[in-house]
């Protein structure tokens, strides 16, 4: 979510949007909270609030700013703010909502909330590895989660079919929940398993994109507090934050089409990886929001075992 370039004006009118989310997100950097789960700032996240409780989306909300607000509206706005500041809830899980791009998705506590960079690619740049002319791709989207990458997969690339795995059965209800929502339901399959587990052998795709646990053991101890809303499950990577990333690399290939490429997002473990792995060929992509935590792996060049 983008910061809203309305949000610094000032209104004569204290009833105004502009003015509450202003207002609000002053408080929200006063009471020191922390952001990251779908909003870079308070001012996006003061706007996400009232955006909700006005019934707006928050990427179309700039044309709003001057309009004047309900009272109901307003309670309703400084009741989330105050959850939000007490708690230490993220936003995403206390409206039930979560924005990937301008893809809207069901979120709660049973899964991460999407904010993977694989999907600024998905939408930018994964159609220059794709094989053209082809009617029918199949993809993999690994530790799915809310399944935010398989619908955006599915969203992008009207012929692709998607299998879309995690381990965890309350995150493949919010998967479900959300393959409805997108009325996707012929296109993605939520599989419950471990990573490659219940994909037959002869299964083959043309790529597969994984956001894996990958915040390393020291750091789950200092996460702060919002963060610690989130399943253990989705965050933790092991000693080197690789650890799902190592048994990826290990059974990739055999999964993968000839031309078929693995993208997975490593966060900032580029180091850590490239020492893991000094010789296996990385592609580092850069997307609008990241730098050098995407890799781009050819099929061609994953060993049959990865160690």
């Amino acid at each position: 979510m983008q910061k809203p370039r309305f949000a610094s004006q000032r209104s004569a009118d204290r009833r105004t949007l502009s003015d509450w989310a202003t207002r609000s997100a002053r408080r929200l950097d006063a009471a020191k909270v922390h952001f990251g789960h779908g909003a870079p700032d308070a001012v996006s996240e003061a706007v996400w609030i009232i955006s909700y409780a006005c019934r707006l989306s928050p990427r179309h909300i700039e044309k709003h700013h001057s309009r004047l607000l309900t009272s109901s509206q307003i309670d309703r706005a400084d009741r989330i703010l105050e959850m939000r500041i007490k708690g230490r809830t993220p936003l995403a899980y206390l409206l039930k909502e979560a924005w990937l791009g301008r893809h809207r998705f069901f979120v709660d506590q049973r899964v991460i909330i999407p904010r993977s960079f694989i999907a600024e690619f998905i939408e930018t740049g994964l159609a220059d590895w794709l094989p053209h002319g082809r009617r029918k791709l199949r993809a993999l989207d690994l530790c799915t989660g809310s399944a935010c990458l398989a619908v955006v997969l599915a969203k992008t690339f009207r012929g692709v079919h998607v299998d879309a795995v995690d381990i965890s059965g309350p995150a493949l209800e919010v998967a479900n929940i959300n393959v409805k929502r997108h009325q996707l339901q012929s296109r993605v399959r939520a599989i419950l398993g471990d990573l490659f587990e219940e994909i037959p052998e002869s299964v083959r795709y043309d790529v597969i994109v994984s956001n894996p646990p990958y915040v390393r053991t020291s750091s789950m101890r200092t996460l702060p507090t919002e963060y610690r809303h989130e399943p253990t499950l989705a965050l933790s990577g092991g000693t080197d934050g690789l650890a799902l990333v190592s048994r990826i690399l290990a059974s990739a290939r055999q999964y993968l089409t000839p031309k078929g490429v693995l993208v997975l997002e490593i966060g900032h473990n580029k180091k850590a990886m490239e020492k893991a792995f000094p010789r296996l060929p990385i592609l580092w992509l850069d997307t609008p929001g990241s730098e050098g935590m995407l890799a781009l792996i050819e099929a061609r060049d994953i060993p049959a075992q990865s160690s």
